[in-house]
């Protein structure tokens, strides 16, 4: 369920589409999430645009009633690895993302 979900936000990213980034959001997420700095962050962000599609899922680890997924991510312009984290729960019967990162 993560990998598709994963790739969603690689590719929305990549075009800088926030609308689509943001689709999968659980509420309380996307209420969080600062549509201005998530735009300048596509904007100006050379790692958040250029996200290779190859992923690596590293690990699961259960939290409650959350699940993370860890994922090796690379770049397609900057050289190395970066951790992708992202966070999945139910939210009115769905699987929703309730967090999302890349460090």
């Amino acid at each position: 369920m993560a990998r598709p979900l994963w790739r969603d936000l690689v590719k929305a990213s990549n075009e800088g589409k926030y609308g689509e980034f943001v689709k999968s959001f659980s509420s309380s997420f996307a209420l969080a999430m600062n549509q201005v700095v998530a735009g300048h962050q596509f904007a100006n962000s050379e790692l958040a645009r250029n996200l290779a599609e190859e992923i690596d899922p590293l690990g699961v680890i259960r939290r409650g009633e959350h699940v993370t997924v860890v994922f090796r991510q690379r770049s397609t312009k900057k050289p190395g690895e970066w951790l992708g984290r992202l966070v999945l729960g139910y939210e009115d019967g769905k699987v929703r993302i309730f967090g999302a990162s890349i460090f």
